[in-house]
């Protein structure tokens, strides 16, 4: 004769499942949060690092170059943005003027590898130069990556918004 043993079942319950789904959206809650603002603190580190970075290579140019920061074409004129990512980013003569690295007279820069650094808040890496006559905005527009005055070498970051702490991306 046969004995009967009872089913044992092996699944989950609908009940179980329900909870372990409920146990997930709740770590879920908890942690996405923590992740945005992980994701923030490196935007502001990276803003600051290109800061720096593009604040010391205007430094050294100015040293390099009777004491002017770049923007100003060789042989006057007024401010021009290729002008100044040119005598960043090529090699130059004191009085400005730029060529291809390696171009034989051109024994200063270049002072960035490549190009300007990319803003990481607004993703551009273009940058606004302000005349002599012009003051230098109270706010950012968010229209370039950088604002930058070459008559008194004051440097931002185009950016709208502020940090977690209230700080705004423009004042740094």
């Amino acid at each position: 004769m046969h004995v009967a043993r009872p089913r044992t079942s092996r699944g989950f319950t609908l009940v179980e499942l329900l909870i372990v789904v409920v146990i997930l959206g709740i770590l879920a809650a908890i942690a996405i949060p923590q992740f945005a603002n992980s994701t923030r603190d490196a935007q502001v580190t990276s803003l600051q690092t290109n800061l720096n970075v593009l604040r010391s290579s205007v430094e050294n140019y100015k040293f390099q170059h009777a004491s002017r920061y770049p923007g100003y074409p060789a042989g006057g004129g007024s401010p021009d943005p290729a002008v100044f990512v040119a005598q960043l980013t090529q090699a130059s003569k004191s009085d400005g003027s730029t060529a291809a690295l390696g171009t034989t007279g051109f024994d200063f820069g270049p002072y960035l590898k490549e190009a300007l650094p990319v803003n990481p808040v607004n993703g551009l890496s273009t940058v606004k130069l302000l005349d002599d006559s012009t003051a230098f905005p109270t706010a950012a527009d968010g229209a370039t990556g950088w604002i930058f005055k070459p008559l008194t070498g004051k440097l931002r970051a185009n950016s709208i918004g502020t940090t977690a702490s209230g700080t705004a991306y423009f004042d740094f």
